[in-house]
């Protein structure tokens, strides 16, 4: 190989507008920044909190993440259901 090609080689690709282009890392994890905006329900709240975790976790750990922010609000909705509330009315006798 001559000198001149390998100094070829070693010169990065430009891009449209002329600067060097970057290598793309599809594993690398990147944040999305999608606002989370506050329920003001506290386990809600801390679902919402908990999915910025996936922001700093490869593609194949969003599922666990996800899979526990499912279960604690579905915990939470199961919750007002077992309140008490009101006696409910009797029926006719």
């Amino acid at each position: 190989m001559s000198e001149s090609a390998s100094e070829e080689e070693a010169v990065p690709e430009a891009g449209a507008e002329g600067a060097p282009v970057t290598e793309y890392d599809p594993a690398a994890p990147a944040p999305l920044n999608v606002p989370r905006t506050p329920t003001g329900n506290a386990e809600v709240d801390a679902g919402l909190e908990r999915l910025a975790d996936t922001d700093h976790l490869a593609t194949d750990g969003h599922l666990e993440v996800y899979e526990d922010v499912h279960r604690g609000l579905r915990d939470a909705l199961t919750a007002l259901d077992a309140r008490p509330g009101p006696p409910a009315p009797a029926g006719p006798r």
